[in-house]
């Protein structure tokens, strides 16, 4: 294994109802755990969302409603995922981006909070797009010289995004195969949410990265205008965009 592990890392893939990360939910979800001895345990769950699969994500994913009419709620496995993501770092293929916020938003709908902070984040994707800019099946083909099987099957990608990152950490010498620095390099913005509506400005401030308050300082804005804040929360953002501005908010009283 050429990544160098001080702790496990979880790398996980979600199929969903569609890509509206404050709407749209959990189908099936694929758990990798690596540990820092290489030993790897997983675990795969078909989920049922309680709303109706739209037929152009099943064309993708290959999961109907007739699949997982019997299948437990997110809010049933729930307490079995945050089990096995506890004391590990995150890795996935266009993770930063989708996964890790859309399963932060379902583990916020079911009252567990999930606080970013306590993890590392690795995008295996944001590597291969620097480096070699295809996708996951291409990938898979360049790094580790197989065809992908059953792409959007959770199960299938997962393991196939593992081998890729772990054989991108060993291809090329400037990738550092710490999880800290490669979280760091996995990274295009720093925000301080996980949908990317918070941004930082030089002095890691967080600025609003949209609207008519756009660039200026969260704080200083809800320090002048309260009401702004409650807009953000009775409107259409991800809950944990919702839950970083009432912590600013909180914050903007002091």
């Amino acid at each position: 294994m050429n990544l160098k592990l001080y702790k496990p890392l979880c790398v996980f893939d979600l199929e969903t109802t569609g890509t509206n990360i404050g709407k749209d939910k959990i189908v099936e979800i694929c758990i990798l755990k690596v540990n820092p001895d290489a030993s790897r345990e997983s675990k795969t769950w078909r989920v049922n969302p309680e709303m109706p699969i739209p037929n152009e994500s099943s064309l993708i994913h290959g999961i109907y409603d007739e699949d997982i009419k019997d299948a437990p709620t997110f809010r049933d496995i729930a307490p079995k995922v945050m089990e096995m993501l506890a004391g590990s770092d995150l890795g996935g293929f266009n993770s930063n981006r989708f996964d890790v916020p859309l399963l932060a938003e379902e583990l916020l709908r079911v009252e567990i909070d999930f606080d970013l902070s306590k993890f590392r984040l690795v995008d295996a994707q944001t590597i291969f797009h620097k480096k070699e800019p295809r996708n996951l099946g291409a990938a898979y083909q360049f790094y580790c010289g197989k065809v992908l099987e059953n792409a959007h099957s959770a199960e299938a990608d997962v393991m196939a995004t593992f081998e890729v990152l772990d054989a991108q950490v060993g291809k090329y010498d400037d990738i550092p195969n710490e999880i800290a620095p490669l979280s760091e390099f996995t990274f295009h913005n720093k925000n301080a949410d996980l949908a990317g509506f918070i941004g930082y400005n030089d002095k890691t401030e967080a600025v609003f990265n949209f609207g008519k308050y756009k660039g200026q300082v969260v704080k200083a804005v809800f320090q002048k205008d309260l009401g702004y804040y409650g807009w953000l929360q009775n409107a259409d953002f991800p809950l944990y965009t919702k839950k970083v501005f009432t912590k600013i908010q909180l914050s903007s009283k002091f």
